[in-house]
């Protein structure tokens, strides 16, 4: 397939509210055509934006944040919880799924920013950082049958005291970070730049976007996504989707991998599970909701447990995860 043939456009939303931005998001990926790469770039406004398989009520103190007439949105990929404010920049790749290519989505993103004079790099699973080691962007995948999205976060000038005071980060995951607090390990862009500000980053990025994927970058309205958002907006308005059900689990068990903690909880009815949720902030989304819903109407048992993980059909990666969940699961006194 070659590059000539890709077809490139960019997209800027008006809004800022997130239950828009994020219904706008899907409606492109339902509407991006083969050969496709499509920019999207949106704010939103005193957001906490939660994982696809994220627990509400840990991750965030809602009703602060509520309180400030702040919203709560949950995404569709996996990953953990952003805080968004019009100091930061969101950016959402929507393509064609044969051209996922994270190497080349990042560096549609690290050649904005040099632009800009920011020198930056990728880390660990999901993170563009300063020289130093300080994360200003995280990024987080989704993928269907026939398209995908790769979306992140450019952090210009973000209010950390805010991100501080909504976002409840778990002692056991910042110690993971070998970190303190989430101030130490985040920076904004225009600390490190005095060319770094929202329009000046936004043409960037569209110049970046053309030159790494050609094409003419066409510029589209939001008026001209002729998908009905409505829907879509309301299910990411509900209550249903954004803090969801809180079951009481007969047993819970939680620990922290290398690719994300996980917190497994149990209903049970004579010796079988009658329902598990599983709350993880693992990139691989589907893979956590695969693994739920496998371990429903079985025997509470960890040799039935074990085996259907080793049914679930994964690639090398989803391979480890399973292999490192058993491990754990073998430690346990079930």
């Amino acid at each position: 397939m070659s590059d000539q043939k890709i077809q490139t456009r960019v997209i800027r939303s008006r809004s800022f509210d997130p239950w828009h931005n994020l219904a706008l998001e899907e409606a492109l990926l339902g509407d991006v055509t083969p050969n496709e790469v499509i920019l999207y770039l949106w704010q939103n406004e005193n957001t906490v934006v939660i994982g696809r398989n994220q627990n509400a009520w840990q991750e965030c103190r809602w009703k602060e944040l509520e309180a400030d007439n702040g919203k709560l949105a949950r995404r569709l990929s996996g990953g953990g919880a952003v805080y968004h404010d019009l100091g930061n920049l969101n950016f959402t790749f929507v393509m064609d799924k044969k051209l996922f290519d994270l190497h080349r989505q990042l560096e549609v993103i690290l050649g904005a920013v040099k632009r800009l004079g920011v020198d930056a790099k990728f880390s660990g699973r999901n993170d563009l950082v300063s020289e130093d080691g300080r994360k200003f962007s995280g990024n987080a995948f989704h993928h269907t049958n026939d398209a995908a999205y790769h979306h992140g976060t450019l952090m210009l000038d973000v209010d950390f005291s805010k991100l501080s005071q909504y976002l409840q980060v778990s002692q056991e995951k910042m110690k993971s970070k070998g970190v303190t607090s989430v101030k130490a390990r985040v920076v904004n862009l225009a600390e490190l730049s005095d060319q770094v500000s929202l329009e000046p980053l936004m043409d960037a990025l569209r110049e970046s976007f053309i030159e790494v994927y050609g094409g003419d970058g066409e510029e589209l309205l939001p008026s001209d996504i002729t998908t009905d958002l409505t829907p879509l907006y309301e299910k990411y308005s509900s209550w249903e989707w954004r803090y969801g059900r809180t079951p009481k689990f007969d047993v819970n068990y939680s620990t922290r991998f290398t690719w994300g903690g996980i917190d497994m909880g149990f209903s049970l009815e004579d010796g079988r599970v009658a329902a598990c949720t599983i709350y993880s902030d693992a990139m691989d989304s589907a893979l956590i909701q695969e693994i739920a819903a496998r371990l429903e109407q079985i025997p509470f048992r960890i040799d039935a447990i074990i085996e259907k993980l080793e049914n679930i059909e994964v690639d090398e990666a989803g391979k480890e995860m399973l292999q490192e969940l058993a491990d754990w699961l073998r430690t346990l006194s079930i």
